[in-house]
């Protein structure tokens, strides 16, 4: 074994290498391939938890140990000159490497190991650890140690990754007369079904064949009533209670697994998070909307998990913060972000995160039971899984249950003894339930019906 001093080079042992880092805290591996300029050639070359395979280098999660990074240089691409291996700390345990007391970075070549142990931190969050770099026809190994406050992010920035890369929105249609305020809207009530009437006339001696006739049933139900008929009207309408009508002609983002039905050419393509940024915030918060965009012409029916469904149009004045497990649908109008809950900094390195909405147009969210909208005119406190949306000018904090002289009353669901408090003018939406759709945690239910899967392996369900 050779121990590295911050600085020092020496020769690769082995084509292939395996690099893993340690310390007293969990730590996210990942490795950047870069080009002679220092940057990456695509945002493809960031190897990391929702993005694990590489031209010659793969990111494996260590169950019980260590994540791994694999280098074999023989299968970089011509143009790759280095490869960068980058220790992140996972929120779990302290938020900065100062409080953890360091990190040993070890790249095991052949039968040799060279270690290189990064000590004296103070505020970071994410480092450099080793570079594994080509110099003429022979591969090297340095030990760099380069700290970052700002993350994983920081890192990704540095090295030519736009963590802010979603697409700019399309402009949402005109709404001709458009609300004054942020508002919980619903379909008009539905009539109820007609009730089953047999049929008076005995059936004739002689076998009768029905004849196709279009808007006519060969047979009769409650189900032919007007209350089972599809919806009318353009954009995300409500179809019953619990699934939502999208009267496609151009784009939406919906959550991925929610399509139940469509009637006309469409076409699904898988999102992820929306962005690069996205996906490593969401690996940070266990927040986040497995998305897909679908486009085309026709009708698109929606669900999640049998769930309420309902609908709220944004005028541009307010935006929208919602659990992540609550989304549905949306207008391409809006913008998505994932942030942490403002007040909530100090609940764990990691935070509370939310998913965050803004400008024109009408999103589709779901909810177990049937909510209650209260109105923020006085302190209001809720369960964070039983809020499932607010106005985002709202005041946000965490107020300890302890305090309240509940104990572990409050917030069973999630093991946490805390509500969120809310003071400000605005709304808050709570289910009446501490569980999400799917029954998972706080928008970490994915991709299909059940809350589970998603785009490539759950591209924004963490490992």
């Amino acid at each position: 074994m050779t121990e590295l001093a911050q600085g020092e080079n020496r020769p690769l042992p082995a084509p292939s290498a395996a690099v893993t880092v340690t310390c007293r805290a969990a730590v996210d591996v990942s490795a950047l391939l870069l080009a002679a300029h220092g940057k990456v050639r695509t945002d493809r070359d960031l190897i990391f938890f929702n993005n694990p395979v590489g031209p010659g280098v793969s990111y494996l999660h260590g169950a019980g140990g260590p994540d791994r990074v694999t280098i074999d240089v023989t299968a970089l691409p011509p143009d790759v000159t280095s490869v960068v291996v980058t220790a992140s700390l996972d929120g779990s345990g302290p938020s900065t490497f100062g409080a953890v007391g360091g990190a040993l970075a070890t790249v095991a070549a052949g039968n040799e190991s060279l270690t290189f142990e990064m000590t004296g931190l103070t505020t970071e969050t994410a480092l450099v650890c080793v570079e594994v770099y080509r110099r003429n026809d022979a591969w090297k190994v340095r030990a760099v140690g380069q700290g970052y406050a700002s993350g994983l992010a920081g890192i990704a920035t540095d090295y030519g990754i736009d963590v802010d890369d979603e697409p700019a929105p399309a402009p949402p249609p005109p709404i001709q007369a458009p609300p004054t305020q942020v508002r919980p809207t619903s379909a008009p009530p539905m009539p109820p079904p007609a009730a089953y009437t047999p049929p008076t006339t005995p059936p004739p001696a002689t076998p009768v064949v029905p004849q196709y006739n279009p808007g006519a049933h060969a047979m009769q139900s409650e189900l032919f009533a007007p209350a089972f008929a599809e919806t009318t009207g353009a954009g995300i309408q409500k179809q019953g209670s619990k699934m939502a009508k999208v009267a496609l002609n151009g784009e939406i983002m919906a959550r991925s697994g929610s399509m139940v039905a469509y009637q006309g050419n469409m076409r699904f393509e898988a999102l992820g998070s929306g962005g690069i940024g996205n996906m490593i915030r969401q690996k940070l918060s266990g927040e986040g909307v497995p998305l897909m965009k679908v486009s085309g012409q026709g009708d698109l029916f929606l669900a999640n998990a049998a769930s309420d469904v309902h609908l709220i149009d944004l005028d541009g004045s307010d935006g929208l913060t919602i659990n992540g497990a609550n989304v549905l649908a949306f207008e391409t109008g809006l913008s998505y972000k994932i942030e942490m809950v403002r007040g909530a900094g100090a609940l764990s390195s990691a935070g509370l995160f939310n998913c965050v909405f803004t400008g024109r147009g009408r999103i589709a969210i779901t909810t177990e039971g049937t909510p209650v909208v209260l109105t923020v005119d006085q302190p209001t406190y809720a369960d964070p899984q039983a809020a499932v949306a607010w106005s985002s000018s709202l005041r946000t904090g965490v107020q300890q249950n302890d305090s309240f002289n509940l104990g572990t009353l409050m917030g069973r669901s999630t093991g946490e003894r805390f509500t969120l408090s809310f003071s400000g003018q605005g709304f808050v939406i709570v289910q009446p339930s501490e569980q999400p759709p799917g029954g998972f945690i706080g928008g970490t239910g994915g991709g299909q019906q059940s809350g589970v899967g998603g785009a490539l392996g759950g591209l924004l369900g963490g490992r």
